[in-house]
């Protein structure tokens, strides 16, 4: 996981999801994120496999600009891989949704553990895996979850998806989240939520409000 810059002393300015997602786009400009995501090798064919799971793109996009700048760095040692930063369990449970939903993508996947450093097939676990993050936090209250809503649920886990994007934005993460899991991730024990947000909206630009489904 890349470190991200935490701003201390002062709460956000921008959304902080909750819900209530704004539609996004499937082409250039539709996201800030989606850009960079457009301009990888593997890019259309990735945000056409979102689309086909009625992924918004821009959620896919999000994912792989926090976790690698799209494959600029996906390597950390720690048991992610790939440009998304998955770990073995995440990428099985996401490949498995992913398929269910449309089993005509299996013809794109790398077989085996291969398959994790394939960016294409990568891609489609990580948006089976986001799919699961939305209706978790569906389940949980949130109405049409946002981009940043499911940040969360990828960064932390399942267990602590809505938990966090229900959390009061003053309240520090740490109250939330295992203190070890910030530390991990170069997250500051003094970070409240709002600012954790912020640093993801900041990182993500203008798919940060954006819906996960289209």
């Amino acid at each position: 996981m890349p470190t991200i810059a935490i701003p201390q002393g002062t709460l956000n300015t921008v959304p902080t999801g909750a819900g209530s997602g704004a539609g996004g786009s499937s082409g250039a400009s539709g996201s800030d994120a989606l850009d960079t995501l457009l301009a990888q090798s593997w890019g259309s064919s990735a945000i056409a496999n979102a689309e086909a799971l009625g992924l918004n793109p821009s959620a896919l996009a999000a994912a792989c600009v926090i976790e690698s700048g799209c494959g600029a760095n996906d390597g950390n040692g720690s048991g992610a891989q790939g440009p998304f930063q998955m770990y073995p369990a995440a990428f099985q449970d996401g490949l498995q949704t992913a398929l269910a939903a449309d089993p005509s993508l299996a013809s794109q996947i790398v077989q085996g553990s291969a398959g994790m450093n394939d960016p294409t097939t990568e891609a489609i676990a990580a948006s089976g895996y986001l799919m699961q993050a939305n209706q978790n936090l569906e389940s949980s209250g949130i109405s049409n979850p946002t981009v940043l809503d499911v940040r969360s649920y990828y960064e932390f886990g399942p267990q602590y998806g809505a938990p966090v994007a229900n959390a009061d934005p003053s309240a520090l993460l740490a109250d939330v989240v295992p203190q070890s899991y910030l530390t991990n991730n170069n997250i500051p024990l003094n970070t409240t939520v709002a600012q954790w947000q912020s640093s993801v909206a900041n990182t993500v630009g203008n798919s940060a409000n954006q819906s996960v489904l289209m």
